[in-house]
């Protein structure tokens, strides 16, 4: 859309405008970020240098930049196709097209949403998670790998998405998103959701260790029975109890671990899980 209108008047958004627009989202998405504004600055301060190309006047660039002090905030990496379809927008609208403030900030209202959702679902509830399972694998025995890993990993990684979201917004323009919110990506983001949930149930089996030392009545031991019947059925029923209160009961992680605190601690009183010494003070 917004080449075709470039190509008719020859008004069109410098290479340099857009690699200014893209490294100011990259770098400043949570610029002056506030629970009344969220990204709204950052969705501010990229679209300055796109405004500052098409618009001589100050007037002009004042009334542009007006549109968008709206509130903004989607995820940060897959929502740099919102910013990348409002520049498109805006260079059709500095070509005379018929886009006016509600048009944009209704296609941006409309985009929000859905984006943020799957933004959410897919990087900060799958990818970073996968990431930071390998980065525990690695960090065995006090190694730096896992933290050195990390950070290389997911800055590449979300620099590529953003870059990508970025431009193919502004290629595309709003059918850009098609490929996220359209029926034919469905299936593909609950395969990408199932195996993130399959490398979580990994990493909860290898890294939570959590036994009893409780024997039973008639001889044996608790553990000896949960692990002839499920192995691993303790770090399970933990890994469930915490994203029960977490997902289901809204419970904040800080809450969390202290309710798992206070299990530990009355756990090992009663010799759940394990013997409980104290140390009897001496006459």
């Amino acid at each position: 859309m917004a080449e075709n209108t470039a190509a008719k008047t020859g008004k069109k958004v410098s290479k340099k405008a857009l690699a200014k627009s893209f490294r100011n989202w990259y770098y400043g998405n949570l610029t002056c970020f506030s629970q009344e504004h969220m990204q709204t600055f950052g969705y501010l301060v990229s679209m300055l240098p796109i405004v500052e190309d098409l618009y001589e006047k100050k007037e002009e660039q004042s009334r542009a930049l007006n549109t968008y002090t709206a509130f903004f905030n989607p995820e940060p990496q897959i929502g740099a196709m919102i910013v990348g379809v409002s520049v498109g927008l805006e260079e059709a609208r500095a070509n005379g097209e018929a886009i006016d403030d509600e048009t944009i900030n209704g296609i941006r209202a409309g985009l929000m949403g859905p984006l943020a959702g799957i933004g959410d679902s897919l990087i900060v509830g799958t990818l970073i998670p996968i990431l930071l399972g390998i980065a525990m694998g690695l960090s065995q025995g006090g190694s730096p790998l896992g933290a050195i890993f990390y950070i290389v990993v997911w800055n590449v990684l979300a620099y590529c998405v953003m870059r990508f979201a970025y431009y193919r917004g502004y290629d595309l323009g709003g059918a850009a998103v098609e490929a996220l919110v359209g029926p034919n990506a469905t299936a593909l983001r609950e395969s990408i959701v199932m195996i993130g949930t399959m490398v979580i149930g990994a990493v909860a089996a290898t890294w939570v260790n959590i036994t009893t030392a409780m024997t039973l009545p008639g001889g044996g031991t608790l553990q000896g029975t949960l692990d002839g019947i499920f192995p691993k059925l303790l770090p399970l029923g933990f890994t469930l109890l915490c994203w029960w209160l977490m997902a289901k009961k809204k419970v904040s992680p800080m809450v969390t671990m202290l309710i798992l605190l206070a299990v530990a601690f009355i756990g090992a009183a009663v010799g759940f899980f394990g013997a409980a010494t104290i140390a009897a003070p001496v006459a």
